[in-house]
């Protein structure tokens, strides 16, 4: 057979068109695949972030709440809290405070075993402080506990009926329970009970 009835081996642009296409297809699906792999990953990380957040703060406010003492402090003023457990009174006050137990001392610092502490919403931010003394102290450093509070409600429960105060007496200072309802970023409205273990 002479040389010009061969034909030439390889491709054609055709086909050399058709396999770029197709690669060029398979690495858009697989840029599509790994950003959204990326951004579920990102997503799932924030929403983990969220909810150690929330569970920081349940443990917080349920460990104060269980540890909660009668005991009515004094505020940096010097004038006394109406109760041992108030909510606010007026918008820019505190949604929490109250004096509790447990304040570990291990060095043997010449100071209480009790604590007062506030939880205040600052901005979008629910902030717990503590005060070095009960009487007259001001609050510490925060602690920010969770962002993206757009709104905290507090009240009490006290045999069997609840209100944004409670009648507290010698025997009993303290309520029975504290709901706080709180809406956050990430979870809408929380309802949260918590039992006050000196009551």
């Amino acid at each position: 057979m002479s040389g010009a009835g061969r034909k030439r081996g390889g491709f054609t642009l055709v086909e050399v068109m058709v396999a770029l296409l197709i690669f060029a297809l398979l690495a858009a699906a697989g840029a599509l695949v790994l950003g959204q792999t990326i951004d579920t990953r990102f997503s799932v990380r924030a929403a983990t972030d969220r909810t150690a957040d929330f569970q920081r703060l349940r443990v917080a406010l349920k460990t104060d709440l269980a540890q909660a003492a009668g005991r009515r402090s004094r505020a940096p003023t010097g004038r006394p809290l109406v109760q041992a457990l108030v909510g606010p009174q007026a918008p820019a006050d505190p949604v929490l405070i109250l004096t509790r137990t447990g304040w570990r001392n291990p060095d043997g610092d010449p100071r209480p075993s009790l604590q007062r502490v506030e939880y205040r919403l600052v901005e979008d931010r629910l902030e717990r402080r503590v005060a070095p003394y009960v009487d007259g102290a001001r609050a510490g450093p925060p602690q920010v506990l969770y962002r993206g509070v757009r709104h905290v409600r507090v009240t009490f429960l006290q045999g069997g009926s609840e209100a944004p105060a409670f009648l507290s007496s010698s025997d009993r200072p303290l309520p029975d329970a504290v709901r706080v309802v709180m809406t956050l970023d990430g979870f809408g409205s929380v309802d949260q009970l918590f039992l006050v273990a000196a009551a």
